[in-house]
């Protein structure tokens, strides 16, 4: 019985390990994106977030609803809508509720939590495969 209970276990560890962020680091990435869109919500600006795009392993960007990025750690001033359109479209899906997208990003599958504030800017952060 102690070696079928081993053996379940590692089943379990290895398809939880397969899948991408463990649902833990699913859940800061959303509580980080979630607290930003409430501060920009409360009056804080993207400019207050600079830092947010330092953050390892899981960077925040925020961008304009026209794909102007205004908080990224390498395409700030850059338009996703002109460099990367699939990327931007699949941005757009963002709700104000949030939602996760799914997309490819320089050869990686990419999974991206959005939320949209008030004011229409997108905030996310994710994880890469």
């Amino acid at each position: 019985m102690k070696k079928l209970f081993i053996v379940v276990f590692a089943l379990i560890a290895a398809v939880a390990l397969a899948t991408g962020a463990p649902a833990a680091d699913k859940d800061a990435i959303k509580a980080q994106v979630d607290e930003i869109v409430v501060a920009i919500d409360g009056g804080k600006t993207p400019q207050d977030f600079q830092d947010a795009a330092k953050k390892e392993p899981y960077y925040v960007f925020i961008m304009q609803q026209d794909g102007a990025m205004l908080v990224h750690p390498s395409l700030t001033g850059k338009s996703l809508k002109e460099s990367a359109e699939p990327v931007y479209s699949a941005l757009l899906a963002s709700t104000p509720e949030g939602t996760w997208v799914d997309y490819e990003w320089q050869g990686k599958q990419k999974h991206t939590y959005v939320r949209t504030t008030k004011g229409g800017l997108i905030v996310g952060s994710g994880y890469s495969e």
